[in-house]
């Protein structure tokens, strides 16, 4: 008597993450940021900004960049916390280094990430651009967590507004901004994302 088995083919997962007409992400956990206004009349989202940032500088898990895009960053806890004193940023998004995914600002609206900047000849790309920050730092490398995370939210962004310029915060501000740094594996990411 033979074994008879039975292949099923495997169902595709559903994603991982969903934006809603306003761009609030299914999935990621929600700390509202003050720090964001309207995007001009006629802003068409076409730009993923990858940023890095770590509050203090290369010290991971703390409250300061949640504290920073609330402002609610004590300029006394650190010294370095005084040089943003009074600093007005957000992002959408804050990816933490377990891969936690943090949404301070809704897609549909203009988070103040990327400062004085500029992409294919357009200035201000606070105005039509999603910005992501991973905890992290110019010279430590990522982690698979974050990776994966976001990879699933670009995905997600792709989904929601259709095909993306993806960038780092250095490519739109070049002399005045260093990040995700040498240490961010782009060919990883663009392939996980992408693929």
């Amino acid at each position: 008597m033979s074994d008879l088995f039975t292949f099923e083919a495997p169902s595709e997962s559903p994603p991982r993450f969903v934006l809603d007409s306003a761009g609030v992400c299914s999935g990621a956990r929600y700390i509202p940021s003050p720090n964001c206004d309207e995007r001009p009349e006629h802003a068409h989202i076409a730009l993923l900004v990858i940023h890095c940032i770590a509050l203090p500088p290369e010290q991971f898990g703390g409250p300061g960049v949640i504290d920073l895009f609330t402002n609610r960053l004590d300029a006394d806890a650190h010294p370095y916390f005084a040089t943003l004193k009074d600093l007005r940023v957000s992002a959408h998004f804050f990816i933490r280094r377990d891969g936690e995914l943090i949404q301070c600002v809704p897609c549909a609206m203009r988070a103040w990430h990327a400062g004085v900047s500029s992409w294919n000849g357009h200035e201000g790309c606070n105005d039509f651009s999603i910005g992501i920050e991973l905890e992290g730092s110019d010279t430590i490398p990522y982690g698979q967590a974050q990776y994966a995370t976001l990879s699933d939210v670009t995905r997600a962004l792709f989904e929601r507004y259709g095909s993306l310029d993806i960038v780092g915060h250095s490519d739109i501000a070049p002399g005045r901004k260093t990040d995700p740094g040498p240490t961010f594996d782009w060919k990883r990411y663009l392939t996980s994302a992408l693929s």
